[in-house]
């Protein structure tokens, strides 16, 4: 095929950036680079998520992808060594001191062999009695644990659901090695991605245990935080700002992945402010899809100036009352799960059925 030449611009002007994104006629996009004296030319689309390779940078001769970090060689446009990937090469010629492109790719785009992550699997609710659970966002040192109070009251609802026939499991957040949130939607919104890129990048981020437990395995999702200065635990906003790429998926995509399941929430404390912790937790979980039951939280503190934790703490051991409203909590959501339940199966039996009239 006959080359295609557009012109680029001056030479001269061109080599002030070493690297750019351009696009030409609104259709096609090159990351164009100057480094050691040389231009190259290569597809500003990274094989990944569609990334603006032209706005990444450049280590050594790659071109570092800016949403993912994905690297592809800035004149070859291969991938790095032992990766089967390839975003196109573009010609270049110079011609009476300006750099012209030919439009057409010189060699093809090669996708390597990127199979999806387990947990992006479609959520489907798996047969079996109803599940529950219970995420403890309290934080402390695992050589020397001690007696939390959110905690214990998360134990004892867990306890309730598993006398009432419910599997049950106790996800200790504090115990996953996950990192935090690095802010790949304020890169872009299409960068954010399910399961989180984090969790697609690297192969020992925990934080899969959380999507497990709350998009694929719980039918009830009973959360326990202490009061840290008015709020949540700092270690629930970080498993939280994880989780914000679930909620993500229905404004992107319209991929809502949490269907006909159930939240409740324990919160307790030396200070106050229980109103507003149990405010941010129940629109957070409401954002991403999760129903309540009537009275969805249990709440201990006994105020501000409740300075003498240790009294705080024998309080909730002694009481019996807040035992029993944590046990409550987690039969009415187990209610409300079971209804939910059934709705879910009936309609997938109407899907079903459908499916068949129609032959397929």
């Amino acid at each position: 095929m006959a080359p295609n030449w557009y012109r680029l611009g001056p030479v001269e002007e061109l080599k002030t950036k070493p690297l750019r994104q351009v696009v030409i006629e609104g259709r096609l996009v090159i990351a164009l680079s100057y480094k050691d004296g040389r231009f190259g030319a290569v597809s500003g689309v990274c094989n990944h998520k569609g990334g603006p390779l032209g706005e990444g940078t450049l280590r050594e001769d790659f071109i570092v992808c800016p949403w993912h970090h994905w690297m592809f060689h800035r004149e070859t446009g291969e991938a790095r060594p032992g990766i089967p990937a390839a975003v196109p090469r573009h010609d270049l010629k110079t011609e009476a001191g300006a750099l012209y492109v030919d439009l057409e790719p010189a060699t093809p785009r090669i996708d390597a062999p990127h199979p999806p992550h387990p947990v992006a699997r479609e959520p489907r609710r798996a047969p079996g009695p109803l599940r529950v659970a219970g995420l403890s966002t309290t934080a402390m040192h695992a050589g020397f644990p001690r007696y939390s109070t959110s905690e214990a009251l998360l134990g004892l609802a867990l306890g309730e659901a598993a006398a009432a026939g419910a599997e049950t499991k106790m996800i200790r957040v504090r115990e996953l090695g996950f990192r935090t949130c690095e802010g790949y939607y304020s890169k872009s919104a299409q960068a954010c991605t399910w399961p989180c890129s984090i969790t697609q990048m690297d192969a020992k981020d925990e934080m899969t245990e959380i999507y497990e437990a709350l998009v694929h395995w719980a039918d009830v999702a009973l959360v326990a935080t202490p009061i840290r200065w008015g709020n949540a635990s700092a270690l629930y906003f970080k498993m939280i700002e994880r989780l914000n790429c679930v909620q993500n998926q229905i404004t992107l995509h319209d991929n809502v992945l949490i269907r006909n399941k159930v939240a409740g929430f324990i919160i307790t404390g030396g200070q106050d402010n229980v109103q507003a912790v149990a405010g941010g937790m129940l629109m957070f979980f409401g954002e991403l899809g999760f129903q309540f039951p009537q009275f969805p939280f249990v709440a201990h503190s006994r105020g501000w100036s409740a300075e003498d934790m240790e009294n705080n703490v024998m309080q909730v051991q002694q009481d019996g009352e807040l035992h029993e409203g944590a046990r409550a909590l987690a039969r009415r959501c187990l209610a409300m799960a079971e209804g939910l339940a059934a709705e879910g199966e009936g309609r997938a039996a109407i899907e079903r059925g459908g499916r068949k009239a129609g032959g397929e």
